[in-house]
């Protein structure tokens, strides 16, 4: 594993200027190492540091007594462990317009009463895995097919063994700890399960046949793990009207290094299960894209009919991921059909082809000439 930091796309100085502001992030995104390597001169509370935790949930009122009138910007780290303490962040924000930076790995506390209990008086942001964009030249498609963007995880020398030890840390400090769930051996069940039905329109009456629990409890469990930011959910588009669409979200987690560990299998070129994981890959890069830069919403469209395109940007662009070296006419079929509702003026089929072309009208683009274009703006 390297030191090396990665500039990343979120300009936290920037953020921190304007507003206090909420960075949520799933353990290991690098929210800490950003903070310390972009605003290093400010008042730090780390609130996994024991003794820390103890003294503020003890008096949170020495959190007011400690910021003096000099301080103008403050870091809590982990605030998800002590929410009552945003009473206090909140009277230093009205009197004394200390600037906060409150991060947290799960929205989940927060909801129950401190992000409203702010009332708009911070702002909340998310970061995710390294993006190929911030990698540059250090990013490798079969690495992050192989390992996921985690950055511990990316440059580390033994990915696999820190990979289950990740999803083995997670189901202890994060669903014990919060005490979302006591029953670890059915969660763990479901999670592999869940896994299992990456990026798909999910069947709750399987998966709770499967995981032998309630269907009730797997509502639950996938509200936990979109609470602690682990699930992505991709609503539908419903505003086709020649072809009827439907209505169900699928579901993809956050990171493909860790739905790989959790099936228990590489993602290897050429199978099925590397398709899935490229269109988790672009999947990622638009969630990251849309939070740090456009704010254009992501939804997928699928008709009753069957037909079904990946991505849906905004109203703007269709985007159809194929992990194949020769799309065909019968890869952009969907895409095709969506053209003809005339509801939408881009089309793109993201693939693994080397050379930019046009099939049926459909603009066939290497991934690498996608995601470039895709951060440099020129698809807004």
């Amino acid at each position: 594993m390297t030191d090396l930091f990665i500039n990343r796309r979120l300009d936290l100085p920037n953020l921190l200027d304007k507003k206090s502001l909420f960075l949520l992030g799933p353990r290991q995104t690098g929210k800490t190492s950003l903070i310390q390597n972009s605003v290093p001169d400010v008042r730090y509370y780390d609130l996994l540091d024991s003794s820390t935790y103890l003294t503020l949930s003890r008096e949170p009122g020495r959190l007011v007594e400690e910021v003096g009138a000099s301080v103008k910007r403050v870091v809590i780290d982990e605030i998800q462990r002590l929410p009552l303490l945003l009473n206090e962040v909140q009277r230093l924000i009205e009197s004394r317009k200390v600037h906060f930076l409150l991060t947290g790995s799960s929205a989940r506390k927060l909801r129950r009463g401190g992000i409203n209990l702010l009332g708009g008086r911070a702002r909340v942001n998310y970061l995710h895995p390294l993006t190929s964009n911030e990698l540059g030249d250090q990013f490798d498609l079969r690495t992050a097919m192989a390992r996921g963007l985690l950055p511990s995880i990316y440059f580390s020398d033994d990915p696999k063994a820190d990979l289950e030890s990740y999803c083995g840390l997670y189901l202890q400090q994060e669903i014990m700890a919060e005490g979302a769930t006591r029953n670890i051996p059915a969660f763990s069940r479901f999670l592999k399960i869940a896994a299992h039905n990456n990026g798909c329109i999910v069947n709750f009456t399987n998966i709770a046949s499967d995981a032998q629990v309630a269907r009730t409890t797997v509502y639950e469990y996938y509200d936990i793990l979109k609470d602690t930011l682990i699930l992505r959910e991709l609503p539908s588009w419903r505003k086709t009207v020649k072809r009827k669409p439907l209505a169900s979200s699928k579901y993809y987690f956050f990171d493909v290094g860790v739905v790989s560990a959790l099936q228990g299998r590489p993602f290897l070129p050429g199978t099925p299960e590397f398709g899935e994981a490229f269109e988790t890959f672009i999947m990622h890069e638009l969630v990251c894209y849309s939070d740090y830069v456009s704010g254009d919403p992501l939804c997928f469209w699928r008709s009753t009919s069957g037909y079904e395109v990946d991505f849906i940007i905004g109203d703007h662009m269709a985007v159809e991921v194929k992990a194949k070296e020769n799309v065909s006419v019968q890869d952009v079929k969907a895409l095709r059909a969506l053209r003809e509702e005339k509801k939408i003026k881009k089309f793109i089929c993201v693939c693994l082809e080397h050379r930019e072309r046009e099939v049926d009208g459909i603009k066939v683009v290497p991934y690498a000439e996608f995601l470039s274009s895709l951060w440099s703006g020129e698809y807004r």
